[in-house]
């Protein structure tokens, strides 16, 4: 039986003049989290192209016994250091607000020039990341072309597991790598591939102690069999809820414990494995918002960061390459 009303009654469906329910709140789930820049260091730089110097000590000798009194006659030649350098890339995101959209009433935010320089910003920090973490060969630019970064990718030659359809190692030149890495075919990522870039770190004399996997990668390393049973121990006395462990956060080595971290913006194919030591981010310019000229009813600006990627010495970290992205 249908519920009855008077005739007269007045409803909201008739009813004019009534406030809007809006939230002075905007939901926005765009992830934010940059693992890779977060941890690495931060370097002042003075120039659009940022040097610094390498050097590795002599191999060890087994042979290295003299006799009493001997007569010093034969003198280590000096071996100079490797000087290595990066450009400094340009960021940028531009904001443009009518006076109108300014001076009119708005939910979840005060002023829209601050809401969208605020938002921009956190856009450009996620570009950044992302580039880093790419296989970009550097380059200084000219006046028609834009200076770009050499990127991670293009950095890492020494510790690497690599696909056999690989053209091989990134080159340098005059200290920058200016022709990246040319991937090959995708193969499984497995725990293998990944001991052997260890062993080559260990090797190299490095001890790293990030893992860094993208989204389907982090799952599959999750997969790592080890030597330990994956089990873990609880009080069944306690009333609280018994936690189901569907992920590896560590992982122990015969060369020492990494952390395994999930990176969103990094290529799922690359695998990194990392010692945040060797690694820093160098800006030229940090960033900052640059008020543009008035030449209309809006507010115009400028987001803007310059900076550069310094891998201290590569040999510090590893590559697992050519990984496929599948769930196994």
């Amino acid at each position: 039986m249908a519920n009855a009303t008077l005739g007269t009654t007045y409803q909201t469906f008739q009813g004019l003049g009534l406030r809007e329910d809006l939230e002075n709140l905007i939901y926005d789930i765009s992830p934010t989290d940059t693992p890779f820049i977060s941890m690495a260091g931060r370097t002042p730089v003075s120039q659009t192209l940022h040097e610094w110097q390498t050097e590795s000590l002599a191999t060890a000798s087994t042979a290295n016994a003299q006799i009493q009194g001997v007569n010093y006659t034969e003198f280590a030649a000096a071996v100079p250091t490797v000087r290595v350098g990066n450009y400094t890339q340009i960021f940028t995101k531009l904001v443009l607000v009518s006076a109108t959209m300014e001076a009119v009433s708005k939910a979840g935010r005060a002023t829209e020039m601050a809401h969208q320089t605020l938002k921009h910003t956190r856009e450009i920090k996620r570009d950044v990341e992302a580039t880093v973490l790419n296989n970009i060969a550097g380059s200084a630019g000219n006046a028609t072309t834009a200076a770009t970064m050499a990127t991670m990718g293009a950095w890492i030659k020494t510790n690497t597991s690599i696909s056999s359809t690989s053209s091989g190692d990134p080159i340098y030149t005059t200290g920058v790598p200016a022709a990246a890495r040319t991937d090959g075919t995708a193969r499984a990522i497995t725990e293998a591939f990944f001991k052997h870039v260890l062993q080559d770190c260990a090797t190299s004399g490095a001890s790293p102690t990030v893992g860094m996997f993208g989204v389907v990668n982090k799952g599959n390393a999750s997969k790592f069999a080890g030597i330990a049973t994956k089990t873990q121990v609880f009080d069944t006395s306690k009333a609280v809820p018994m936690p189901i462990i569907g992920a590896s956060d560590i992982y122990v080595s015969d060369f020492g414990k990494l952390s395994f971290v999930f990176n969103r913006f990094q290529r799922d194919r690359d695998a990194w494995v990392l010692d945040p030591e060797y690694l820093s981010m160098g800006y030229l310019r940090p960033f900052q918002t640059v008020p543009l000229s008035k030449t209309g009813d809006s507010t115009k600006a400028a987001i803007v960061t310059e900076c550069t990627l310094i891998v201290k010495n590569e040999a510090a970290c590893g590559l697992m390459a050519d990984c496929d992205t599948t769930v196994q």
